[in-house]
C-alpha cells in the first residue's frame, strides 16, 4: 500500500512505486484509481508550484471553510521540510506539528487534509514544490499561523538568522490568536 498513516488522524504519507533502470526512473505521481482504492476520494482542481532558495520558510497557511483545501504536496527538485499542523478544534492532536522531508530524490508526498495549516522550509540550495488542491484559491478565506509560534515548537532546520520570511508570513498570528473554524470529526 503506497499510503502510510501518521500519528495524526487524516494525515498521510504517499510513497509512489518508482520504476528505475539505467535510463532513469518513472512513477505515477498521482493516479485517481490508486487513491480511490485506498478509500481516498478527492477531486483535485488546482495545481500550485513554487520555486524557493535555501532558508525560505513559507507558511503556515490554510483556507477557512467553505474554501478549505486538501493538498497533496511533492518536490520536483531539491529538498524541503514539509510541515502540517493540526488546527481542528477538539482533535486529540490539536496544535501538533508533523514534519517530513520531501525531496526530488525520495519522491515522498504528503496528503494534508482540510483542517491543517501547512508550510515548508527549503533545505537545499533551491527547491521546486508542486501541490495539488481540491478547492480553488479564495483570498478572502486565507488564514495562517506564525511559523515561529513557540507553542508549536517547530524546528525548521534553518539556522537562526538564515530564515527568509515574507512580510505577510512574518505578520501571521500565533495559533492561540488565529481565526479558525475547523472542528475535528472523529469518524
Amino acid at each position: 500500500m503506497p499510503f502510510i498513516a501518521t500519528d495524526i488522524k487524516g494525515l498521510l504519507v504517499f510513497e509512489p512505486r518508482v520504476f528505475g533502470d539505467s535510463r532513469g526512473y518513472f512513477f505515477e505521481s498521482y493516479n485517481e484509481n490508486t487513491f480511490r482504492e485506498a478509500g481516498i476520494n478527492i477531486r483535485f482542481v488546482q495545481d500550485n508550484q513554487s520555486s524557493s532558495s535555501y532558508g525560505v520558510i513559507r507558511g503556515l497557511h490554510f483556507q477557512l471553510p467553505p474554501y478549505a483545501q486538501t493538498k497533496l504536496v511533492r518536490v520536483l527538485s531539491g529538498a524541503i521540510l514539509d510541515v502540517a499542523v493540526d488546527i481542528r478544534q477538539g482533535s486529540p492532536t490539536y496544535g501538533k506539528a508533523y514534519m517530513l522531508e520531501l525531496s526530488a530524490e525520495n519522491k515522498k508526498q504528503l496528503l494534508i487534509p482540510a483542517g491543517f495549516a501547512h508550510g515548508f522550509s527549503v533545505l537545499s540550495e533551491k527547491a521546486e514544490v508542486l501541490y495539488k488542491c481540491d478547492t480553488f484559491y479564495n483570498k478572502e478565506s486565507e488564514g495562517g499561523i506564525s511559523y515561529n509560534d513557540p507553542a508549536l515548537g517547530i524546528n525548521w532546520q534553518i539556522p537562526a538568522g538564515s530564515e527568509i520570511i515574507s512580510e505577510k508570513d512574518a505578520a501571521l498570528p500565533l495559533l492561540s490568536n488565529a481565526k479558525n473554524s475547523f472542528v475535528f470529526e472523529s469518524q
